[in-house]
């Protein structure tokens, strides 16, 4: 079992140069970057690896991404991004995200993960996945 939970998770941290524009602004392709570090630390809290995925054979790659952005955020900023999964399949599964300042919404979005072989072809997710999602959502 996880030692964390496995479908929920926030992590912190400040905006650093590198990731604005010439006006100090994060630039807004950094956000899908937020959030995909935001899902690898919710697996690694959970006790897993994406590294482990990727030398077991499954990838995990990125089928459809949403945003909405409602401010930007600057240089220095220290932001929270809030991951959580809505719904897991046996092969996909979609995730809905925030980045917050403080109280303030910066940008939200939603993304489906697919877990695919080596050579592109859908295969399951490791069974603890849709196990655990089910065991959740039986009770």
């Amino acid at each position: 079992m996880p030692t964390a939970d496995l479908f929920r998770h926030s992590i912190s941290f400040r905006v650093e140069y590198h990731e604005t524009d010439g006006q100090r602004r994060v630039h807004h392709s950094n956000f899908i970057n937020y959030f995909e570090r935001a899902r690898v630390e919710m697996l690694r809290a959970a006790g897993l690896s994406y590294r482990q995925f990727e030398d077991d054979g499954r990838l995990l790659v990125v089928t459809e991404m949403n945003l909405r952005y409602f401010g930007s955020a600057e240089f220095d900023d220290l932001l929270t991004v809030n991951v959580e999964a809505t719904d897991v399949r046996k092969v996909r599964i979609r995730h809905c995200y925030s980045v917050t300042r403080g109280d303030e919404l910066i940008t939200e979005g939603d993304s489906v993960i697919a877990c695919v072989d080596r050579n592109g072809k859908p295969t399951k997710l490791p069974e603890i996945f849709w196990k655990t999602w089910r065991e959740r959502n039986d009770s």
